[in-house]
């Protein structure tokens, strides 16, 4: 045992008090650090406020929440990506999903490697998660034409997770694959931030809350593709990526495709066809074919020989200069709309049941185009400025005719132009009915003005009345009918 003194007691009691004194004089800096660091975080940067970061980030009307895709499958783990070795791989996963092959298979590609992915065994389950360049082939191929006998999946999407993901500045083909996310959720199938994604032979099949392709700056070149997206949202966003679309078919999507088209490289859609759903404007989102938004940037784009049917409204410019030429809309509430940019309309039919052109501002240049249906050809604000000429309507509305005492109260018949446009008489042709609202499978529906007795007043026989009731008379034909006979004034 040891024995407690009173001058033990006070020699601890003072080396305590040593201790308390040399921890006080070492906080002492600490709080001053951390002051230092509070003030250097709250003051204000006037070099970065004076020049701000280039980078925009433009707003679809929703945040990024989609692709947090972590947040809905923590479970999911493709893991850190290491560079491959191998020039060709080949996986065959079998159906088996969770397994990592697939996952596995893209970590063993060497940088400007091949995937080959078969799915004799079943579809494969994975997320490609792509960071550096490859080629991704699938075995079995694809065939556009046929996807009415519906394929089989090649790669299936994990529940809430994308199909495939590209990094920022790699580029990616794609061939002879058919997607499926069925339970996507807030994922997209396809995601690319400022990678080149090129695709030829691909089909989709997509069900979720966002599009089936989404590219956010970089390259979307698409040719024989075929996207079932059954979604509220467009089938295709590219904000402010450069879209390449030729030979591609949209279905089942409210919208068909959202373009913010960048200062660069022309957009351009050629070939296509974009059907959609006959939602009414009253539901849900916008129902729009091709809408096209303004960006920081002022960008073009280039739609050719493109068939755009069963939206309210079938291209909606709001902000670029787009030139449409040798396309047709259908079944749509507004043909074309121009809330501001430029836009050329060309050698094109359009068929809506309001209005063919709309112009709230901007300017309108509208040539040798057919109109059909519609109640008003073009309409102008007085912000935007159109220039319209040799343009063909066929409408029951606005094409019935007038009549004009010819002779002793025997009328003739006449049509007056518009700004840019003349009426047609006859029916509106049946092959052209296929190739719109044909395209839904609806049957032909005539919105040519049909006057009663017009062949026949047309072969020289008989006239009209007042009320343009047709009066048969075979006694005086021709020219004969003007000069002779009738009663005297």
């Amino acid at each position: 045992m040891t024995t407690r003194t009173p001058l033990g007691l006070i020699g601890g009691v003072a080396l305590i008090a040593a201790a308390i004194v040399g921890f006080a004089a070492a906080d002492a800096p600490a709080h001053a650090q951390v002051a230092a660091k509070v003030e250097s975080q709250t003051r204000p940067n006037f070099g970065v406020l004076l020049d701000p970061p280039t980078r925009t980030y433009r707003n679809r009307g929703s945040h990024h929440r989609r692709y947090d895709y972590g947040r809905h499958r923590p479970d999911w783990r493709p893991g850190p990506y290491r560079p491959g070795g191998e020039e060709i791989v080949l996986v065959d996963c079998g159906g088996n999903p969770g397994t990592g092959a697939v996952e596995d298979a893209v970590r063993r590609v060497r940088p400007g490697g091949t995937l080959v992915i078969r799915a004799r065994g079943g579809a494969c389950v994975g997320w490609l998660n792509i960071d550096k360049p490859m080629t991704i082939i699938g075995e079995g191929g694809f065939d556009p034409r046929r996807w009415t006998s519906n394929p089989e999946p090649t790669l299936v999407a994990p529940d809430g997770l994308p199909c495939m993901t590209v990094a920022q500045g790699v580029r990616v083909e794609v061939r002879d694959m058919v997607f499926a996310s069925l339970r996507a959720g807030d994922a997209a199938c396809i995601v690319g931030y400022g990678a080149e994604i090129v695709m030829s032979r691909v089909g989709f099949r997509h069900a979720g809350d966002e599009a089936a392709i989404y590219a956010d700056g970089g390259l979307l070149h698409i040719r024989d593709v075929v996207i079932d997206a059954q979604t509220i949202a467009p089938a295709i966003v590219a904000d402010g990526a450069v879209l390449d679309a030729w030979e591609m078919v949209v279905t089942g999507a409210q919208s068909g495709l959202e373009l913010i088209p960048g200062a660069g490289q022309t957009s351009r859609i050629v070939s296509t066809t974009l059907k959609g759903t006959g939602a009414p404007n009253a539901f849900g989102p916008r129902s729009i074919g091709v809408l096209i938004r303004s960006g920081r940037d002022y960008g073009r784009v280039e739609i050719e020989n493109t068939a755009i049917v069963g939206y309210v409204e079938g291209v909606a410019i709001e902000g670029a200069s787009v030139d449409i030429k040798n396309s047709r809309v259908g079944r749509s509430d507004k043909g074309v709309v121009l809330y501001n940019g430029e836009l050329r309309l060309s050698d094109s039919r359009i068929r809506a049941s309001t209005v063919g052109v709309a112009a709230a501002s901007g300017h309108a240049v509208v040539v040798n185009n057919v109109f059909s249906g519609v109640r008003e050809v073009i309409y102008a604000e007085n912000r935007a400025t159109v220039e319209a000429s040799g343009n063909r309507v066929w409408s029951q509305y606005i094409c019935r005719a007038q009549f004009r005492d010819r002779y002793n109260g025997r009328y003739e018949p006449y049509w007056r132009p518009g700004q840019g446009w003349e009426c047609m008489y006859g029916s509106y042709p049946q092959n052209w009915w296929q190739d719109e609202d044909g395209l839904l499978g609806l049957p032909y529906q005539d919105d040519g003005y049909q006057l009663e007795g017009y062949r026949d007043y047309q072969g020289g026989r008989g006239w009209y009345d007042r009320d343009g009731r047709y009066i048969q008379d075979d006694r005086y034909q021709g020219e004969d009918r003007w000069s002779r006979g009738g009663r005297r004034r």
